[in-house]
């Protein structure tokens, strides 16, 4: 009889993560006659023993399929998940032992665990503490997953970025106005970092570089002496003014962090009361994490679920398939869970920005 593995999609969800399921199950089923058993929801799938066996004909044209088919969850820590007591009430508990007991009832030899750096922390904890043979899958649009030049997702979320800022650009123009545009990243700003740089915006503000709105004004009544009279902003929604902190619209809790947002309407605020110009704000969200993969992040997501099944099949657990230059290797859970990939203060892109004319704000 055939191997079983496991897979779970954890996290927010990101495009590509049906092109990384489609290639286990193909290289899995077709290549080694293994069975893949796919928990629904992340984590809680496995807490709560809803899964279900995924076949050849289960994802056949997923490549184009944004989402995941198996659905995700952010609030599912093994090891801090809530659980209704039986007054009601919500208690958060250590439920890795259950988690551990589910999948050794279902005799799996594997579980391929596809997520961030969230999810990458509690695969490395199963792992550890609880001896599952775990695999790791490096997914966020964030692109602040240690140990990986890049993971899946960040491309599209880029794309989508750019596109937006792109129409942005014109309509800043046509009606004189500062365009401010929030884009997602939490603490890293790879996002606003490359889709700024791509659609050729004025400001570019990132978490790791606290800004100065004077730097910001400045920046544009310069435009503005020019006969420049419309301004791009492009705010990673982890920026904030030096001193300050971030804009947060949620409280974190121990089962999930901090809902951040607010950051460009807050300078924004700033802005006008220095500037004569009209000023306005979009908030990309969450069509950054939606629809159609591109093409990078299709070819990505199979080159890392084929490698997740090939470090099954050489029993290489508790590591995180990862892409290094052009070759995807496998590397050990320490070098990745609980650690961030962040724009460094020597990164190349942060000196083509500068050496272009970009305003960073500090």
């Amino acid at each position: 009889m055939g191997k079983t593995i496991g897979v779970l999609t954890g996290g927010g969800d990101c495009p590509g993560l049906n092109a990384v399921l489609r290639a286990i199950v193909k290289h899995a089923t077709e290549d080694h006659c293994w069975e893949v058993v796919g928990f629904e929801d992340g984590f809680q799938g496995i807490y709560e023993r809803r899964y279900k066996f995924l076949r050849r004909e289960d994802v056949r044209g997923l490549l184009t399929r944004g989402g995941t088919i198996l659905g995700s969850s952010n609030k599912s820590n093994p090891f801090s998940y809530p659980v209704k007591a039986p007054g009601g009430t919500i208690e958060v508990r250590d439920v890795s032992a259950d988690m551990v007991r589910t999948l050794r009832e279902l005799d799996l030899e594997a579980l391929i665990v596809t997520g961030g750096d969230g999810s990458m922390l509690f695969a490395s904890g199963l792992w550890e503490r609880g001896g599952v043979p775990v695999v790791g899958v490096p997914k966020t649009i964030d692109n602040d997953l240690a140990a990986t030049d890049v993971t899946f997702g960040f491309h599209t979320a880029v794309q989508v970025a750019t596109d937006a800022l792109d129409r942005l650009h014109t309509t800043a123009e046509s009606h004189d106005r500062i365009m401010l545009c929030e884009v997602m990243g939490r603490d890293a700003g790879w996002i606003a970092l490359y889709a700024g740089l791509a659609a050729g915006a004025d400001v570019i503000l990132i978490p790791e570089i606290p800004y100065d709105v004077d730097r910001i004004v400045a920046c544009v009544r310069r435009r503005m002496v020019r006969g420049i009279t419309y301004s791009l902003v492009v705010v990673s929604e982890g920026a904030r003014p030096a001193g300050g902190d971030v804009s947060i619209i949620e409280a974190g809790a121990v089962t999930h962090m901090p809902r951040l947002g607010g950051a460009a309407e807050r300078l924004a605020q700033e802005i006008k009361k220095r500037v004569e110009l009209e000023v306005r704000t979009t908030v990309l969200g969450h069509v950054q994490r939606g629809g159609t993969p591109t093409a990078f992040d299709r070819v990505l997501g199979t080159r890392f679920g084929v490698a997740a099944v090939d470090a099954v099949a050489r029993g290489e657990f508790g590591k995180m398939v990862a892409l290094r230059g052009t070759d995807i290797i496998a590397v050990p859970f320490s070098e990745v869970a609980g650690k961030q990939r962040l724009v460094d203060a020597r990164n190349e892109h942060l000196r083509v920005a500068r050496t272009t004319g970009v305003e960073l704000g500090g």
